[in-house]
């Protein structure tokens, strides 16, 4: 009898564990990193520190930072499968005639990197933001 009432807790605890891995698997990244003020202050630790690198701030020179931050926010927002619409243009036309070397792009991801340690994610949390941003890598460089 005592066998079986182990048992049969030991099979209630893994339904239980099992039911929180379920819903932990169902929430966005979006909502896995905090939602929409952690968007925000990603977006403003990555101004941030664009603005402290004079070789990537170059790019920025001529840019309306209101905008570039409602956007990235927008956009920062809908990759990671949070609530938003993206209304600003397309990777391609936005990076269009700047001519992003591999090496800054790498250093503006990096910048990005560190907006997100600052922000508070995790690395798993920032390595799956990066891979989720990754996709549009090819529309920004040598553009």
């Amino acid at each position: 009898m005592v066998s079986f009432i182990k048992a049969s807790v030991l099979i209630f605890c893994l339904f239980l564990v099992a039911c929180a891995n379920q819903n932990k698997a169902s929430e966005s990244l979006y909502d896995d990193v905090g939602g929409q003020p952690v968007m925000i202050k990603i977006t403003d630790n990555f101004i941030q520190e664009i603005s402290f690198n004079r070789t990537i701030y170059q790019y920025f020179a001529k840019t309306n930072i209101d905008r570039f931050r409602e956007k990235f926010i927008e956009y920062l927002c809908v990759s990671t499968g949070g609530p938003c619409q993206y209304t600003g243009d397309t990777m391609l036309k936005v990076h269009q005639g700047q001519k992003i070397t591999e090496a800054d792009f790498n250093t503006t991801v990096d910048l990005l990197v560190a907006a997100m340690k600052d922000a508070g994610l995790t690395y798993p949390q920032q390595n799956r933001v990066l891979e989720v941003l990754a996709k549009t890598r090819r529309e920004m460089l040598y553009q």
